[in-house]
This record gives structure tokens, sequence and C-alpha cells, in this order.
């Protein structure tokens, strides 16, 4: 008899023991909360930018509309980090796998994504020259858009996607006899080269450039395309991008690598209730 009840005294502390690591699971949480808050940001921007818009012209260039790209960025991150951080928070294995499935198909697609862009580089090339026409095209349709563009083209010392002539493809800056605007035969500021002596950029530089040769524009502007630009600029800092890609790709193993692990606790420990369940009868137990 008094084995028996030894027995049973001690049997709560085996029903105490668990397999789940409170240092696991509220580091998953941690984690995901931090990117949930990013998300949120994202969000947050994405939307008010579309706010501001004039809806007829966002409308006209949503395929090149950075704020929608932020905003779809913003809401698949919210719904990933939440499954992460309710799944982590409540145990719960159907939203942590889920967690886990996503944010590995999201790395296994940026990986493919990599590769297939260094293979197939010159395909991938055309696609970048693509979605650039794409945008001088709707340069004035979307402010998001302009500013954008107009930092790319300071920052590389660059205009248009092959050479300056390119801005042509722009209604505004068209340079057939048939345009009206005051645009016409121009490029943006930002492709112009600033005096050493001048501090404030002339905004109507670009004026009248497309009419001048390559020489003779060159004097005023970036004649060279921000294509090849790009493409030597991405030689000279893969390193730099290398980091990058490793900086973005360490987060994601670890996410993943965690709901893993809590996800194998979380089921050890149902085993462990099941098993104590099913001797709980057994008097000798």
């Amino acid at each position: 008899m008094m084995g028996r009840r030894r027995r049973r005294q001690a049997a709560p502390k085996d029903e105490d023991f668990t397999f789940v690591s409170p240092l696991v699971k509220y580091l998953l949480f941690i984690f995901n909360m931090i990117f949930w808050t990013i998300s949120m940001v994202m969000m947050l921007i994405g939307v008010y930018a579309r706010v501001m818009k004039h809806a007829e012209a966002a409308m006209a260039c949503l395929a090149v509309d950075p704020a929608l790209l932020l905003l779809i960025v913003g809401v698949f991150m919210f719904i990933l980090t939440f499954c992460g951080c309710v799944g982590s928070l409540r145990e719960n294995i159907c939203l942590l796998q889920t967690f886990c499935i996503c944010l590995t198909v999201v790395f296994l697609l940026q990986l493919a994504v990599g590769i297939l862009g260094f293979i197939f580089s010159d395909k991938a090339q055309g696609k970048v020259s693509e979605i650039i026409n794409n945008a001088i095209v709707h340069y004035r349709d979307d402010l998001d858009l302009q500013n954008l563009i107009d930092f790319g083209q300071k920052e590389f010392s660059c205009c248009g996607g092959i050479s300056y002539k390119d801005w042509s493809q722009n209604m505004y800056f068209n340079c057939t006899p048939e345009n009206p605007s005051r645009e016409r035969c121009s490029v943006p500021y930002s492709c112009c080269l600033l005096p050493k002596d001048e501090a404030i950029m002339n905004t109507m530089c670009g004026q009248g450039m497309q009419d001048l040769d390559y020489l003779q524009a060159s004097v005023f502007i970036n004649t060279n395309g921000c294509i090849d630009r790009l493409v030597t600029w991405i030689h000279d800092n893969l390193f730099l991008l290398g980091g990058i890609a490793l900086g973005l790709a360490i987060p994601q193993l670890v996410g993943i690598l965690l709901s893993q692990v809590l996800i194998n606790q979380i089921t050890d420990q149902i085993e462990l209730q099941k098993y104590n369940l099913q001797h709980r009868c057994d008097p000798w137990h």
C-alpha cells in the first residue's frame, strides 16, 4: 500500500514534465513578432501611398507601382508572421506547419530565381530592360515611380534603359513632331550633369536633349543607359550582393529551423500525454 501511494504521489511530477522548450517557443514568437511589426509598417506605408494618389493615375500603372508592391509584400508577411506568432504562443501545430511550409517555399523560390537569373543572365537582362521601359512609359503617371526612377538615374549616373533616347517612349518626352508637349524631345532632370559650381539643380536642364547627338548631349547629361550601368554595378559588387542575400536567407532558415524544432517538441508532448492518459487507469503506473 505504501509503495502504491508513493507511486501515485510521484505521478503529478511526471505529468508536469514537458518536451516543449520555453526558449524555443518564445524565441520563435519574438522572431515572428519583429517581422510582424515590420509587415505592419510596410502595409501602412503602402496604403498611405495608394490613398494619396489620384485613382486614375494609380490604376494606369499597377504593374510598376512601388506602393502596390510594398502593400502586397506587407500583407503576405503579415499573414505569414501572424501564423508564426499565434502558432508558437498557442503551440498550434497546424499554424506552425503553415508558417514553416510557406517560409520554405519562399526560400526555395528566392534560391531558384537567383540561380536561374545567374544561368540565364541574358534573358534576365531582357526582362529588366522590359521593366525599365515600362517604367519610362508611366514616368509621369505615378509620383512614387517617378521618384524611384530619378533616384536610380542619379545614383547610377545614367539616363533611360539603353540610352537617353529611350525617353522618347514616354508620351510627354516623345520626340515626334506631332507631340504638343512642352517637354518634347527632353529628358528628366535626373539625367543632367550637375555643375560643380551649382548647388541647385535646374529642373529644365534636360530640355531638347534628344535632338542632340551623343557627343553634344554628353556635355549636359548622362547619355549611358541604366541597364549597362546596373550590370556593371552588379559585377563590381558581387560580394556585397552575396552578403545581402545571405542576410535575407539566415532569418528565413532560422525561422524554418525553430518552427520545425517546436513542431517536433509539441508532437512528442502530445504522444506523452496520450501515453499518460492510457496508463492513468493502471494502479501500478
